[in-house]
């Protein structure tokens, strides 16, 4: 998606997000369980970029706003990333390994190591959670495409759409999820705490991409280049 498209599609996301926490001031019933399964591990590709000040300074400023509340699972301080393009849901124990690995590892040596820079980064608004989004280099934004349908004609096609079930494949935003809510919607204080920061930039990031293995949130981490 060119950035002509990209920067107002996020725009429009927190719109509506906003439009609905208007309609809804609650935060609606809490989730049983968790976004994704804390205790499994998945391959996945993407950057775990150097923390510039401006950014540990606002990952501090949710941890701090996250702080006692059970149902509030921000992002730590060592675990931001940026995901190039997940493999599979997590699916795996620790030590284990797909099958078919392999065939991934041979796919991907065409991506690996390549730098992916992501710009104009802002914060973005769903209704139960807060993205740290930008805009993707060209040749990144090329490259997700292209692995995203060489993977669609590999053994691993199953695992992927269903990793990307109600999501376009390859996603359109290029992002970090700072704050997954358990509820359906984000309480006062963290919109609050996203309107005051709405117009705020956050520079960019840049780092060489990596196929891992990784927990939900990349705080566990082990490559597999």
């Amino acid at each position: 998606m060119p950035k002509t498209d990209l920067a107002p599609l996020y725009d429009e996301t927190s719109a509506r997000t906003l439009a609905l926490w208007r309609q809804a001031p609650s935060t609606g019933e809490a989730m049983e369980g968790d976004y994704y399964n804390k205790d499994k591990f998945a391959p996945a590709t993407g950057i775990q970029p150097p923390l510039s000040p401006a950014l540990r300074s606002l990952l501090t400023e949710v941890n701090a706003l996250a702080e006692g509340d059970p149902l509030a699972d921000a992002m730590p301080l060592d675990g931001l990333h940026f995901t190039f393009l997940a493999v599979t849901l997590p699916l795996y124990q620790r030590q284990q390994r797909p099958e078919n690995l392999a065939e991934l590892q041979t796919i991907w040596e065409a991506y690996r190591a390549k730098p992916t820079c992501i710009s104009e980064l802002q914060l973005v608004a769903l209704p139960g959670q807060l993205l740290l989004a930008g805009i993707p280099d060209e040749a990144s934004a090329a490259a997700r495409r292209e692995l995203a349908q060489r993977l669609l004609r590999s053994s691993w096609r199953d695992e992927i759409q269903a990793r990307y079930k109600n999501t376009p494949l390859p996603p359109p935003f290029w992002h970090s999820t700072l704050l997954r809510y358990r509820a359906a919607r984000l309480p006062e204080k963290w919109r609050a705490f996203f309107l005051s920061r709405q117009q705020a930039r956050y520079g960019m990031v840049s780092a060489p991409r990596q196929l891992v293995m990784t927990n939900y949130n990349w705080t566990q981490v082990e490559t597999l280049d």
